[in-house]
């Protein structure tokens, strides 16, 4: 059987019919799920008993486990069982303007970045739309909170997993379910050119994050084995492509490693190769972890990294720093606890 929570309405509209129900039921599950946040089929007491029947028979209401929660100022780490039993994590993040929370797309990675943690451990399997969209359920469940925006930046790569991801998208951007606005919505990837292509054609307000992490192919190759596949020359027009195509702005992921790509040369690099583009980088504080050699760069340098990208007209963010008291680099809880 397959859980519900891995359908859209359209989806579950769609099946229904073929089987000879009425279309208005998706409605009526969603209304349960989603709004009055009831699991069990049988207190869905405005659907018959015959059509209870049916739902119980042919779709799983199972959920996701919480195993673990790790807290820090402003910062919760959720360590999930699946239930298959293998584990993810996902991370809730209090702003000023509100909730955010960062989900994991498959179990493990395969696209093996030098310094992540979650590509440490290989890729077991992309996961259902349903274990994303549980752990966002379970999260806001458990902290009490609306959940405002969301960025599939956790384990995995999303668009690895791509038609998984979008159906997730669908769902959580759905009125009728957790209402979560396009474009509080964010989908990093490590740069897989025809997905990205694929993903401008959408038509969807959701935004696009690229971890780029490097200025150059040389350094780019040594720390993530995707430039191998698709060169930033490859990269760089498939993203003004879409900048093109959808007039939305581009986040670069820039995680500041010392002596790796944290060079004045790196900045001035940097800001030629991304000048003209409708993109803002975002420097990110390295969380170093046992397993990896990587070193942060110091506070200092990201400073001078950043002031040289301002100089130079380039739009740069660093990222506030989260968890620095628990397992805040991605994949780091999952990796303990395995």
């Amino acid at each position: 059987m397959r859980n519900i929570f891995n359908y859209t309405k359209e989806m579950l509209e769609n099946e229904f019919i073929q089987n000879g129900y009425k279309k208005f039921m998706a409605s009526q599950v969603f209304d349960w799920l989603y709004q009055k946040k009831v699991y069990d089929v049988n207190l869905f007491s405005n659907i018959n008993v015959n059509n209870r029947e049916y739902l119980g028979n042919n779709y799983s209401f199972d959920f996701i486990k919480i195993e673990k929660v790790e807290e820090d100022e402003d910062v919760k780490k959720f360590l999930f069982r699946l239930l298959d039993g293998q584990k993810i994590e996902a991370v809730l993040m209090y702003h000023d303007y509100g909730t955010s929370i960062c989900v994991s797309s498959q179990v493990g990675c395969n696209m093996g970045c030098k310094f992540c943690e979650s590509g440490r451990l290989k890729k077991v399997r992309n996961l259902e739309t349903y274990e994303m969209v549980q752990q966002i359920i379970l999260a806001s469940e458990y902290a009490k909170v609306r959940i405002d925006s969301v960025v599939i930046m956790g384990i995995g790569e999303p668009f690895d997993n791509y038609d998984n991801v979008m159906n997730f998208i669908k769902i959580i951007n759905d009125p009728k379910t957790m209402a979560i606005g396009a474009r509080h919505i964010t989908v990093s990837t490590c740069g897989i050119v025809p997905k990205i292509k694929e993903f401008m054609n959408l038509g969807l307000q959701v935004n696009l994050a690229i971890s780029l992490h490097a200025p150059n192919d040389e350094i780019r190759k040594k720390i993530m084995p995707i430039a191998n596949a698709y060169p930033l020359t490859e990269l760089i027009d498939a993203l003004k492509e879409y900048i093109t195509k959808t007039n939305r702005r581009i986040t670069m992921e820039y995680v500041m490693l010392d002596g790796i790509n944290d060079s004045e040369q790196c900045a001035h690099e940097l800001s030629d190769l991304l000048r003209g583009m409708n993109a803002y980088v975002n420097l990110i504080a390295y969380n170093e972890t046992n397993n990896i050699e990587f070193k942060a760069s110091s506070k200092e340098t990201i400073d001078r990294f950043f002031d040289t990208l301002k100089k130079r007209g380039i739009e740069v963010t660093v990222r506030r720093k989260f968890g620095n008291k628990i397992s805040a680099a991605c994949g780091q809880l999952r990796s303990k606890e395995m």
